[in-house]
């Protein structure tokens, strides 16, 4: 039946996830991806009741790209109308703490930002450009991923720093907001009183931080004014002594290439010499490897006793994303070094992949929960649009 539908999209360097959610219930009715954009290898890929579309894209562009969607959107949905177009923009700054609709000067405010989120930022403003052009007249919605943690205490969000470096926006914003909004919705629905608690969601993925929250609201995050902050990932450093960089200048280090390093060849993959990719280290069995894996799952258990602190004490722990929802072992290591905070594993349950996979002795609530972030940018445009929206 014909309705209006609202596309989400999260435009990476290399990738474009989409999908098309209808009207007023917010049933997602169409999923894909763009993958290896810029290369030979390009390609798209959707699928819409039950039925998959699969098209090279050599070369391909963002804007490319986004033609392609579009395309394929008119044909698989000839009687459906798009009514918004909701895109996750990583860094919103200190101004933005809800979604507004983009135009071409909230394009070129939130440009400034690039320097913040290198790897992400200019991506999802050249999607959003294109996808603009592409749907001429259609509301595009910025969501940021910032915007979930603009309620942190002040003595969680500045840095020791001169006061005017506060006043001037060096502060910490904290990221992967919008999946963060989602599990904390999740949680409402499923475990009240839990969602009611103190809970620590690790959003463990090629990016991974940790968000700690009290009532379903952020109140602390590993990461900070950019998303080079806190665990290790699968490329970034994580948290870093700044007298690194500080040595690096000295020895002469350009700083383009000192940027690199810290964003492209650290983490998982500079401790491995191999590979970020968690399924490959785990494979590869080499010293090297295993050690990348031990040092990252250390990190993540260390910095969740930080945040216990933070919420003053733990009543739940929640795995999320790529890594946290796909690796069971990652799962049991980290969990394995929390026994202070009362963390005891059902084996059994974790394997399975199930919800909740605490033992009955556990002190804390142990969940897997797959996120959604495109879901949450299909609410937050249907409210940005005044749409009606069923129970989501």
């Amino acid at each position: 039946m014909a309705g209006d539908l609202i596309l989400a999209v999260n435009a990476g360097s290399s990738t474009v996830k989409f999908g098309a959610f209808r009207l007023p219930s917010l049933e997602r009715v169409a999923a894909g991806h763009v993958d290896a954009l810029g290369s030979d290898a390009c390609a798209f890929r959707a699928e819409a009741a039950g039925e998959t579309r699969s098209q090279e894209l050599p070369g391909a562009d963002h804007e490319r790209a986004m033609d392609a969607l579009v395309t394929w959107i008119g044909e698989a949905f000839s009687g459906d109308t798009i009514v918004a177009c909701s895109h996750r923009i990583v860094h919103g700054g200190p101004d933005h703490v809800w979604p507004l609709l983009a135009d071409g000067a909230v394009v070129r405010e939130l440009e400034a930002f690039i320097p913040l989120a290198p790897l992400h930022q200019p991506h999802n403003l050249a999607g959003m450009v294109a996808l603009a052009r592409a749907l001429p007249g259609t509301p595009q919605v910025a969501c940021f991923d910032t915007a979930f943690h603009r309620d942190h205490p002040k003595v969680a969000e500045v840095y020791a720093l001169p006061r005017e470096m506060t006043e001037a926006g060096v502060r910490r914003y904290g990221f992967h907001g919008l999946s963060y909004e989602y599990i904390a919705r999740r949680l409402r629905n499923l475990d009240p009183e839990l969602a009611s608690g103190r809970v620590i969601v690790a959003h463990l993925g090629a990016g991974a931080s940790l968000c700690a929250m009290r009532d379903g609201r952020s109140v602390d995050s590993t990461m900070g004014f950019t998303a080079l902050d806190g665990l290790p990932m699968a490329t970034r450093t994580g948290q870093l002594d700044p007298g690194v960089v500080l040595h690096l200048w000295r020895e002469g280090r350009p700083l383009a290439e000192v940027e690199h390093m810290l964003y492209r060849d650290s983490g998982l993959k500079g401790l491995s010499g191999l590979s970020g990719d968690m399924r490959e280290l785990r494979a590869a069995g080499t010293p090297e490897a295993a050690f990348a894996i031990e040092y990252f799952c250390y990190r993540v258990a260390r910095e969740i006793g930080a945040l216990a602190v933070s919420l003053g004490g733990l009543d739940g722990l929640v795995f999320t994303a790529g890594v946290g929802e796909n690796a069971p072992a990652i799962r049991t290591d980290i969990c394995s070094r929390l026994g202070l905070l009362g963390a005891v594993v059902d084996e059994a349950a974790n394997a399975a992949g199930a919800e909740r996979f605490d033992a009955a002795s556990s002190r804390i609530r142990l969940l897997r929960l797959p996120t959604d972030e495109e879901k949450m940018l299909a609410i937050h445009a249907a409210r940005c649009i005044g749409a009606s929206i069923g129970a989501s």
